[in-house]
């Protein structure tokens, strides 16, 4: 397995960005810390003012994952389904398309979750889209989203994200 990101080893990691609910007027709270060798990403989701989801991301340069059928990541969450999500440089209306892959937590226990990269769905603005395909020779970002329609704190932490 390649690791794309161990969080053990922070010094070296990018830093983790922010993009929530409030790009359209919603409320909802999530951000991204680095602590005790692991990824945090935690926050409030609320569904006011036709919010309803935070996400955090991270650029991945110039990556290429056509060589690899798998994201693995080990986690641990709150119960709650979130997304992993890709992008490159295929747009919609102007802007970035996401391709999203689901996976569930188990409350307070660590788990490593494998998602198919052929099972990542191409979305924009949370509606689904019937393509482009993914092409992984070209990744530039990577992020995680919760955005289950559920509100209330959630956390969840990550000690790496994998390929496979």
């Amino acid at each position: 397995m390649h690791h794309l990101r161990n969080f053990s080893l922070n010094g070296q990691e990018p830093a983790w960005q922010a993009q929530n609910d409030g790009v359209m007027g919603g409320v909802s709270t999530g951000q991204a810390r680095i602590i005790e060798g692991t990824l945090l990403f935690s926050g409030e989701l609320s569904l006011e003012n036709n919010g309803g989801f935070a996400q955090i991301y991270s650029p991945a340069e110039r990556s290429d994952f056509s060589a690899f059928s798998k994201v693995r990541l080990r986690v641990k969450g709150d119960g709650r389904t979130y997304q992993f999500r890709l992008a490159t440089d295929d747009r919609f209306r102007g802007s970035r398309i996401a391709y999203r892959g689901e996976f569930e937590t188990a409350q307070d226990q660590w788990i490593e979750v494998s998602i198919p990269l052929s099972a990542f769905q191409p979305s924009h603005h949370g509606r689904d889209l019937s393509g482009p395909p993914i092409d992984l020779s070209s990744i530039r970002q990577i992020a995680f989203l919760l955005g289950d329609g559920v509100p209330g704190p959630f956390a969840l932490k990550v000690e790496w994200i994998g390929l496979e």
